[in-house]
C-alpha cells in the first residue's frame, strides 16, 4: 500500500507541474500578443494624429488659396462649408442606410454581401436582455384587493 501512496503523490506532483507549465505558457503568449496589440494601437494613434494635422494643413491651404481672390471671411466660410460637407458624406458612408439593409429570412437585418449581426449572448434570440420581474426580489408585495387574481387574466385557463 505504501508504494501506491507514493505513486499517488507523484501523480499529484506531476499534475501540479503540468498545470504550472500550462499557466506560464498561456501567460507568456498573452503578454506577447498584448505587446503586439499595444504596438499596433500606438501606430494607429500616431497615424490618426498625423492625418489630422495633414487635414488641417490642407484646409488651411484651401482657405489661403480662396483668400487670394476673395475676402478673408468668405474664404474661411467656404472652407468651413466644404469641410462640413465632406464630414457629412464620410458619416453617411460609414454606416449603411435603412434602404441598403436587406431583411434576412430569419428576420434579422443583413447588409448586402455581409453577414447577419451577431445576436446577444446566451441564445436569447432577438431579446437583448432578460425580462424584468414586476417587483424586486425580496421586496414586499403590494397589498391586493380581496378576490383579485394575482396572476392576472392572461394566466386563466
Amino acid at each position: 500500500m505504501k508504494r501506491l501512496d507514493h505513486l499517488e503523490h507523484l501523480d499529484k506532483h506531476l499534475v501540479d507541474e503540468l498545470a504550472q507549465v500550462a499557466r506560464e505558457t498561456v501567460r507568456d503568449e498573452l503578454h506577447r500578443q498584448a505587446r503586439e496589440q499595444r504596438r499596433k494601437a500606438a501606430l494607429y494613434a500616431a497615424s490618426g494624429a498625423v492625418a489630422l494635422y495633414a487635414g488641417a494643413a490642407l484646409a488651411l491651404t484651401v482657405g489661403l488659396a480662396l483668400a487670394a481672390g476673395l475676402p478673408d471671411w468668405s474664404a474661411a466660410l467656404i472652407t468651413a462649408v466644404l469641410l462640413a460637407a465632406i464630414a457629412y458624406l464620410l458619416r453617411g458612408a460609414a454606416r449603411p442606410s435603412r434602404q441598403d439593409a436587406v431583411q434576412a429570412p430569419g428576420g434579422e437585418d443583413r447588409v448586402p454581401g455581409g453577414t447577419p449581426p451577431a445576436g446577444p449572448p446566451g441564445g436569447l434570440g432577438s431579446v437583448p436582455y432578460p425580462p424584468m420581474p414586476p417587483t424586486a426580489p425580496g421586496a414586499p408585495e403590494a397589498p391586493r384587493a380581496e378576490g383579485t387574481d394575482p396572476e392576472g387574466p392572461h394566466h386563466r385557463a
